[in-house]
């Protein structure tokens, strides 16, 4: 049974529709990740699944649990991380944590125990006495993760969870996500609009203006946009080119060298070398592959390149939500 179904989820605000019957199962211990530019609607997906936004229609289901019928059921199977900081930065780590536990009726040695071993995992051990107005925002994304964890949730959900973090503690986020789905069978919910991220996920839904375009794994939607792309550089590019031709291979020149597309470019190579060698005055001096992105599978599906929406969009995205009251 899937941890997460959702059939014909919709949100409108106004004339405007956020998320338009979008349809997905999530399986227990997956992550899953939705992928697309700031206002195609993962946001707005997530605050209904997570009983902070009422759907205008369809339905949704979180561990068995109806998301509009048995809320409190749902909050407390799930955690979520924002993405805007929720920290009381008046308080330490410490307390930030104490108030969660409190909030969620942790027992205090389920509470001590729990906290200490997330925070080592997260390696905030040491700092976590200190005041949090005092943490790089890296620490506080941490600090939030062990809040997210700290009642033992079936389902984590993260909204756009290292947005504004440097590459590296962005690595360091998901190593420690990854090490806690792996060790608790915990399911895993993302949105994001960074590619590498992306890859994390073991399926992607790409959303875009609040529908999926697509949903599988990064491998397969990569796949399915085309095959490798191989550049060859030659003592002769001209004759090169006929052999390659002659071999039954569509290849061009692109004034920088060869460049043909061919599946599993890695082994498609020595046999090109081997082709090429034969030949008079073809000899390969570099070879390359490149294969398709998550950026090409976006471009593909949609025309355009993920990109930033502009501030105003967001705006007027917030003030419609504002205005018709947030669907409560």
């Amino acid at each position: 049974m899937p941890t997460i179904e959702v059939r014909d989820l919709t949100r409108r605000f106004g004339e405007a529709t956020a998320v338009d019957a979008v349809s997905f199962d999530v399986a227990p211990g997956e992550i899953f990740g939705f992928l697309g530019p700031n206002g195609a609607g993962k946001s707005t997906t997530i605050n209904m699944l997570c009983t902070l936004l009422k759907p205008t229609s369809g339905t949704g289901s979180i561990n068995g649990f109806d998301i509009a019928d048995q809320q409190d059921d749902v909050r407390r199977s799930i955690g979520l991380i924002f993405q805007d900081p929720t920290l009381d930065e008046r308080l330490t780590g410490w307390q930030n944590l104490q108030f969660h536990g409190l909030l969620y009726n942790v027992p205090q040695k389920v509470f001590e125990r729990r906290a200490t071993e997330l925070l080592d995992m997260v390696e905030l051990t040491e700092k976590v006495h200190r005041g949090v107005k005092t943490f790089s925002g890296g620490m506080k994304r941490r600090l939030e993760i062990v809040m997210g964890l700290l009642h033992h949730p079936k389902v984590l959900f993260l909204d756009e969870p290292t947005i504004g973090l440097d590459p590296q503690t962005r690595l360091r986020i998901w190593e420690y996500v990854t090490k806690v789905r792996d060790a608790e069978g915990l399911t895993v919910f993302l949105t994001t609009h960074y590619m590498d991220e992306a890859e994390v996920c073991d399926r992607i839904g790409i959303i875009d203006q609040g529908r999926i375009v697509a949903c599988d794994s990064p491998d397969a939607l990569k796949t399915g946009v085309g095959g490798d792309i191989v550049t060859l550089k030659t003592a002769d590019d001209a004759a090169a080119l006929a052999a390659l031709t002659s071999g039954g291979f569509n290849a061009k020149s692109t004034g920088a060298g060869l460049e043909l597309e061919t599946e599993r470019g890695d082994e498609a190579i020595p046999h090109l070398v081997r082709l090429l060698d034969a030949a008079d005055d073809c000899r390969v001096k570099s070879a390359s592959v490149q294969r398709p992105t998550l950026d090409d599978v976006f471009v593909r599906l949609t025309g355009r390149e993920i990109r930033e929406q502009e501030a105003s969009d967001l705006d007027a995205m917030r003030s419609m939500h504002a205005h018709h009251g947030g669907g409560r």
